[in-house]
């Protein structure tokens, strides 16, 4: 078994170069390495006998849209003869694709897939890109921190059609127009009884 701070140490010396900064914290290490190198670092990771990141446990993303290359891409690895685990980073934007780690671990294949899905991050190399968890005809990347809560198309059974349609989201308003204050704008305490709020003039006080 390997502690964090001997795991951090064999990863330094198997890494070198290719680590842009390495982190321990709460009892795990993390490790950022260069977008590029991602499928050599896993297979040194993988194929080193002091490391043996063996099992490939996930992949995904984290959204950081103020930045230049807003999208994180994390790779938790787990060495079952350490019985330690590790977490690789590499950062890109929304136009440059990663290379697929497939080669490496065959278990990336649905990861990937799952990634490209809700973060619209793509992988180049990939042997099947496609959808994974949304459905074929869903529009955007849901897990991406500017998709509208709402997202741009609903879905429906057509009677009339008999089969199921996609339309634009049309947000009825109707219902959004309230003429009373928030109880949170303020709050005064003018009665001995109770104290009153914006809107309570509206009630009917029975004498």
């Amino acid at each position: 078994m390997l502690s964090i701070e001997q795991l951090h140490t064999e990863v330094q010396r198997a890494l070198e170069v290719d680590i842009l900064q390495s982190s321990v914290a709460l009892g795990e290490l993390c490790v950022t390495v260069r977008r590029t190198r991602i499928a050599d670092v896993l297979h040194i990771l993988r194929e080193d006998a002091q490391i043996e990141m063996c099992q490939l446990m996930d992949i995904c993303g984290a959204d950081y849209p103020e930045r230049p290359e807003r999208f994180d891409v994390v790779y938790n690895l787990l060495s079952l003869r350490n019985n330690v685990r590790l977490r690789i980073k590499i950062q890109t934007d929304e136009h440059t694709p990663v290379p697929t780690s497939v080669g490496v671990y065959s278990t990336a294949g649905w990861f990937e897939r799952e990634t490209w899905d809700l973060f619209g991050i793509a992988f180049a190399g990939h042997p099947d890109m496609r959808r994974i968890l949304t459905d074929y005809g869903f529009e955007g990347h849901p897990l991406r921190k500017d998709f509208p809560l709402t997202g741009y198309v609903e879905v429906r059974y057509d009677e009339t059609q008999k089969r199921v349609i996609y339309e634009p989201v049309k947000l009825p308003q109707d219902f959004r127009n309230f003429d009373f204050l928030s109880p949170w704008e303020g709050m005064t305490f003018d009665r001995p009884v109770a104290p009153s709020l914006p809107g309570d003039e509206k009630a009917q006080v029975k004498p």
